[in-house]
């Protein structure tokens, strides 16, 4: 051993290289190829800058920061920069949340979101596909998944600012959905499993994202409110007055039909060659107003919940009572109807229903009335569309007398009312051609 190594002091150099060689051979590996890294989305293209697809609900809040958050001067002063940074991007592209009624309107949609996700409407509650804008371009675009479907997925890469310029309070409304789950009778778990569907714009210039943002926003043709209300399917309004409307018979043609034939529940406004007769939004007015006498010409074009009812009336009393009434009314003003008179006209059958009210049982004010009573003073009535009868009650008429009765129920509902319920009134006496 100690004529192989000749000298013992050379086993420390050796030992030295050895360790210097190992070290370095350890040392020497090849770098991971070029991979982006950020949030993966599975989309299916539309456009050449534009992507449909789902993502989970914690993706979409680590996505697009709380609007509200970033509106928060203080609590922006002491954020990361990549939050200072969205909150400039968004500022180009989108409105005010503070202080404007889509702020307002936050923890009522939370409301409804939860309601929804904890199987409270059914499948009968929807919230639209939220428009993103990534300002700047995607980390990365693979090709199709599977050949022929489109299916492929994006990378976003982290802290590239994406913001929604459409569906920005509901965005907001899941932010505080989650923030607070246990406020809405929700909980993350559930949460955790929700699908958010969405669509996704890149590539595009501050000034191209504002213009989505205006026709989003302006270039659609609104709802109007009564006629959304009318819609609305949970509104105790419209339910009552789908079941005034089925509850009356009527004939036609030789042959008993509903009078929800007659009803259109699709437009505002109808013409003179619509086959129906009245509007379901105008119906809903009539059920308002005979369940809340003439308060409910302010509550015509919002929803009515329980909550909403008359004191000590409940639901059920309310459809007990108001659909055999109001059906007993509209069978007998069912031939003014036909001929297409001025008993359709939302304004009239607002002053009808705080009629009917005074035959409910439950009128806080003005003298109770029979539902004989109340026919009594219906029957001496001139339904014709003509000036002499509702010039100044109902409608207003232009030099050659043609009735316009656009001012609405809020405007005349009382007018007319108050006409129907006192015939020695000058109203009254008008509108019974007295």
């Amino acid at each position: 051993m100690t004529a192989f190594l000749r000298d013992p002091t050379d086993i420390v150099p050796a030992i030295n290289q050895f360790r210097s060689t190992e070290k370095d051979s350890a040392m020497i590996m090849s770098m991971p190829t070029s991979a982006a890294e950020g949030i993966s989305l599975t989309v299916i293209p539309f456009r050449p800058n534009a992507v449909i697809g789902t993502m989970g609900l914690p993706t979409l809040l680590q996505l697009v920061p709380s609007p509200k958050t970033e509106e928060n001067a203080r609590a922006l002063k002491h954020a990361p920069g990549v939050v200072r940074r969205h909150a400039e991007v968004r500022g180009l592209v989108q409105r005010m949340l503070k202080a404007s009624q889509k702020g307002r309107n936050v923890t009522s949609y939370a409301s409804y979101i939860a309601s929804g996700v904890n199987g409270d409407h059914g499948a009968a509650w929807s919230t639209p596909p939220i428009t993103l804008w990534l300002d700047g371009e995607p980390g990365a675009l693979s090709d199709e998944l599977v050949p022929g479907t489109g299916i492929r997925t994006i990378s976003v890469t982290a802290g590239s600012p994406v913001v929604a310029i459409d569906g920005e309070t509901q965005v907001t409304a899941w932010h505080e959905l989650y923030d607070a789950p246990g406020d809405f009778d929700c909980s993350h778990q559930r949460l955790n499993g929700v699908r958010v569907p969405f669509e996704l714009y890149f590539g595009l210039s501050v000034e191209d994202a504002r213009q989505i943002f205006y026709d989003r926003n302006v270039e659609g043709v609104p709802v109007a409110k009564n006629l959304a209300m009318s819609m609305d399917q949970r509104d105790i309004g419209t339910q009552l007055a789908h079941r005034v409307a089925a509850a009356v018979k009527v004939e036609h043609e030789g042959r008993i039909v509903p009078f929800s034939k007659f009803v259109q529940s699709r437009k505002r406004q109808l013409t003179k060659r619509d086959p129906e007769l009245v509007t379901l939004s105008a119906l809903r007015v009539l059920v308002i107003t005979a369940l809340h006498g003439r308060t409910g010409l302010s509550l015509s074009s919002s929803t009515v919940h329980e909550g909403d009812m008359p004191p000590g009336i409940s639901v059920r009393q309310a459809e007990e009572r108001l659909v055999p009434v109001l059906a007993a009314v509209l069978s007998e003003l069912y031939p003014q109807f036909s001929a297409r008179n001025a008993v359709s006209a939302p304004a009239v059958l607002a002053g009808l229903g705080i009629a009917v009210h005074q035959a409910t049982g439950w009128s806080a004010s003005g003298r109770p009335l029979s539902v004989e009573e109340l026919s009594g003073l219906l029957s001496s009535v001139r339904w014709e569309r003509e000036a002499r009868y509702w010039d100044g009650v109902a409608a207003s008429a232009n030099a050659n007398g043609v009735l316009n009765f656009g001012g609405g129920a809020k405007d005349s509902g009382g007018r007319v009312a108050d006409a129907l319920l006192h015939p020695d009134t000058e109203y009254g006496r008008k509108i019974r051609g007295w």
